[in-house]
């Protein structure tokens, strides 16, 4: 059994949730789904179940996302072509986690690794995309907001 408040229906309810959302496609989300419950193990807690998903997303999905925009690019602009993918699926995930997961920011720092205020951040400016009716998340990439976000 996982640890935490979820019982594990409900954590691997709110992951397969999550995977779709993430993916946009029934089938992929299965096998996200898939692939982290491989990884995830009886006494898992619950942050590190959400770590696992979100690791086995990079790991699977991300990789075909920056295969499709890197291919022809020098180092220095796939690098930046990479972190502007990471930033914009993990403020998709940070959202999501908030909103479906019902996880306050302290705990969705935790579980992506970015700092408490970042993460503030980040679902201000993904409530305000998500009340205007776009996920497009052009608006992390203007220089002021950038600098903060990284």
């Amino acid at each position: 059994m996982i640890k935490g408040e979820k019982t594990p229906k409900e954590l691997k309810d709110d992951i397969y949730k999550l995977a779709y959302w993430m993916t946009g496609s029934l089938t992929s989300s299965q096998e996200l789904v898939c692939d982290a419950y491989l990884k995830i193990g009886v006494d898992t807690s619950e942050i590190e179940a959400y770590k696992i998903f979100r690791k086995c997303y990079f790991d699977s999905f991300f990789h075909d996302k920056k295969t499709c925009i890197t291919q022809h690019m020098n180092n220095t602009i796939e690098h930046l072509a990479e972190a502007m993918l990471l930033k914009e699926a993990d403020v998709k995930l940070a959202v999501l986690l908030s909103e479906i997961s019902r996880l306050k920011p302290i705990i969705i720092s935790r579980i992506i690794g970015k700092s408490l205020d970042t993460i503030k951040l980040w679902l201000s400016i993904g409530f305000k995309l998500l009340a205007g009716g776009s996920l497009s998340l052009d608006v992390l990439y203007q220089p002021e907001m950038s600098s903060e976000m990284m």
